[in-house]
Parts: C-alpha cells; structure tokens; sequence
C-alpha cells in the first residue's frame, strides 16, 4: 500500500516540507533509506545521514533545520520519535486489518463472534466458544471447547488454546503457542510408576496482555492459572499449572516458572531464570538473567545468581571470583614466606 507525504503528515498532525505527493511504501533506517521509503531522525547522532540518505519522505524535529541541500521531503512534527512510533502503530493496524471466515475451517454448534471476525483458513473452533469484536485468527490455530476470547484481540497462525480457556481484551498471542495444557502432575506409585493426576483448571489471560512464540501456560490442576492485565512474556516461557503473574510484569526468554508461584505487579525477570514452584515473588522485583530463584522474595528485591542473592553483593563478590587464581597465589606466597 502507498501513502503520500501530505497523507502522513495528516495522520502525525505535522508539516510537510518539499513535496506533499511523494509517495512511499516501505520502512528503512535512515542511512539504508532507498527511493519509496520512509524514514525517520530523531537521535542527533545519525544527522549526516539525511542529507545522503535516499528515502522519499523522513519525519524529523520541529526544530530540524538543514544546514545543506538535502533530496528527501521532510515532515517535521513534536517528536520525531514518538511520531514514527505512532505510525508503526498505524501501519501495523491496516496491515492486520482482514476479516471474513476463510475456508476450509471448521466452527462447532454454539459458537458467537462479534464484528469483524478473521478466521484464517485450516482453523478449528470448538463448542460454546464466545469471540468478541474484531477478532483475528490466522490459519491453523486450533480453539477449544468453551473458550472465551475478548475484544481486538489477534491469534496468529498455529496457535493452539485448549478448553475453558479465558483470553481479555486487546491481547496478542504470537505462533506456535500453547495455552491451557496440561500441568505436570503425576503422582508416585508403589511400583517405581508415576500415575498422571487430572488437570482440570483452567488459564485466564486478563486485558492487555502480549505472549510471545512458542510460549506454553500450562492449566491449573484446581482452578486458574492467572496472567494479570499488561503482563508481557516473551519467546519460549513455560509457565506451569497454577501460577499468577502480577499485573505489567514482564519475562524475557527462556524463564520457566514453576507450578504455584505468585510473581508480583511491575517486576522485571531476564531471560533464562529459572524459578521453583510454591514460593511468591514481591512487586517490583528485579531478576537478573540466568538467576536461580530458590526462595521467596520480598518487594523491591533485585537479584542475581543461581542460587540468586542481592544483586549488589553478587556485582561484589564476581569482582573477587575473576581475582581468585591471584587471591590463591597471593595465598600460596604468604605460606612460604612465613615458612
């Protein structure tokens, strides 16, 4: 799709500078910018660019003025930054902008939609599914019985949502992910066997919320598994039966949570923690990446390490490990002076 200078400049409330009917239809950086692209500068850093770069149409400062000839028509708005920003919004929304039920897909008795529904080719919809308003499914994903769905809210393609599953409002579920499988929960015999004990909750996804590829939630063994409102998790997380994430927290990659832990609001945890079940993490907790966390931890805590321990003293004592062959030495040479 193409849009002109002046279209944009509508769209950010800014002033064209140059030729209002450039037309562009990509999006580059600035210093690989080529003809029909859009750009942007903001940091002070990538200034010379403009004036080579090749892009149609670049959105700058207010308060850019250029002090040579440059070739690309200008934008100038409040702040060049946020404004790109705004536009990728925009972009990203009429790009994602599909509806109608594309065939072969499948949709069970007892299903409602709302408007605007998109569901791609080679989907399944189970029995008793509620989708609310402006719905996309893309193809191959799979949605179980009873599940419910709330409004604006995207399934990309081989998703897979298991039964009783409840998904709020503007939240984003990215391919290859599971939610509502099985907890891992098996009991051990006499024999040296383990027997599989029935997991029979659910997953609740509230508002808001962002779950990257390839991510499972696995369903509570009793009642819920709970992803509070904002939370953001990234690329291949496990999070197991019956945890409850806090509200705007967010994980990075490669963590895995263990079953009934309670992770607080607004925490930041890096990737590839790992985190034993049964125990709850405060608000506003910092986890360092590649930390292990074997115990509760209280509001404000920033940790590191595996076991993980107070980040400061760990920054402290990694100082001295990278020491510890000169620590020894030093060590060896003092027991032979004093011998």
């Amino acid at each position: 799709m193409k849009f002109t200078a002046e279209q944009i400049a509508g769209i950010l409330e800014g002033e064209v500078v140059g030729n209002p009917n450039a037309e562009v239809f990509k999006l580059a950086k600035i210093e690989e910018g080529t003809e029909g692209a859009l750009t942007f500068l903001a940091n002070p850093k990538y200034i010379n660019h403009i004036y080579t770069t090749n892009a149609t149409v670049t959105i700058v400062n207010k308060s850019f003025e250029p002090e040579q000839e440059i070739q690309t028509t200008l934008i100038k708005v409040e702040d060049a930054y946020k404004a790109f920003s705004t536009l990728l919004e925009y972009y990203n929304q009429v790009k994602l902008m599909k509806s109608g039920i594309e065939q072969p897909s499948a949709i069970s008795e007892g299903v409602t939609y709302g408007d605007d529904l998109y569901l791609g080719s080679f989907s399944y919809v189970g029995k008793n599914v509620t989708i609310g308003n402006n719905v996309k499914i893309y193809p191959n994903s799979f949605i179980g019985d009873n599940v419910v769905i709330g409004d604006n809210t995207i399934l990309f393609a081989g998703v897979r949502i298991y039964s009783e599953t409840v998904i709020g409002n503007n939240c984003t579920i990215h391919s290859g992910s599971i939610i509502g499988s099985d907890g891992f929960g098996f009991a051990p015999q006499e024999d040296g066997t383990y027997k599989k004990v029935p997991q029979i909750g659910n997953v609740i996804i509230e508002d808001n919320v962002e779950i990257g590829s390839c991510t499972t939630i696995d369903r509570a063994t009793l009642g819920s598994t709970v992803i509070r409102k904002g939370v953001k998790l990234d690329n291949q997380i496990q999070i197991a039966h019956n945890v409850e994430i806090g509200e705007n927290t967010v994980i990075a990659s490669q963590t895995g949570v263990a079953g009934s832990t309670k992770i607080g609001k607004n925490c930041q945890i890096g990737g590839q923690v790992g985190i034993v079940g049964h125990i709850t993490i405060g608000d506003n907790v910092r986890i360092q990446a590649q930390s292990g966390i074997g115990k509760s931890l209280k509001d404000n805590e920033a940790v590191q390490g595996s076991p993980a321990f107070g980040y400061a003293d760990f920054a402290k004592s990694f100082v001295h490990f990278k020491n510890l062959p000169k620590i020894v030495a030093d060590l060896e040479n003092l027991k032979k002076n004093n011998n």
